[in-house]
């Protein structure tokens, strides 16, 4: 099975990129419904957020039990996977796939922040204060480390066609 793992920080137009396979009839799965489909069924008596959930699944469990359970829920020639946020879990993939490559999308801080109060998710940002402490989590989990050492970058801070176009581009070369 071919995998392309696409990750990025919070906001940078990873949702876009899926949609643009979507549209080319390459499936997907996101780990962060694999988080919260697991977090739905956690005991949330403590209060715990869905971030600081996946954060005491990882100490649990170990860095790359996102990529396991999302695995589980994968079947063909060529997936993408979407939210992978360390090489732990690149890894992880890489341990079950021959044939891996990882795209990162790229957005400034600013246009991220701008997208993320936007989009009104559960999870968007209530302050710049409170969006530099997710950067800082989601960092801390080694997201940093897999977009620098990402085997393709795509920059989203122009149109939205200019970024459809750029992701239908990369997919393109990477169908099997």
């Amino acid at each position: 099975m071919r995998l392309i793992i696409v990750t990025g920080m919070p906001g940078t137009g990873k949702e876009e990129f899926l949609n643009v396979a979507s549209e080319m009839g390459i499936p997907f799965v996101r780990m962060g419904d694999t988080v919260r489909n697991a977090y739905q069924s956690f005991d949330t008596k403590n209060k715990m957020s869905i971030g600081e959930f996946a954060e005491a699944e990882r100490k649990r469990y170990g860095y790359d039990i996102w990529a396991k359970r999302s695995l589980e829920r994968m079947s063909g020639p060529m997936y993408l996977v979407d939210g992978c946020r360390s090489m732990d879990e690149a890894d992880a993939f890489r341990s079950l796939a021959k044939d891996v490559t990882v795209i990162a999308i790229h957005s400034t801080p600013e246009t991220r922040y701008e997208r993320l109060v936007k989009r009104k998710r559960d999870d968007a940002p209530s302050s710049l204060k409170e969006f530099a402490e997710r950067d800082e989590r989601e960092i801390g989990w080694g997201l940093a480390k897999i977009v620098a050492l990402s085997d393709i970058m795509i920059p989203n801070d122009g149109t939205l066609e200019e970024f459809r176009n750029a992701s239908e581009n990369v997919l393109e070369r990477l169908r099997p």
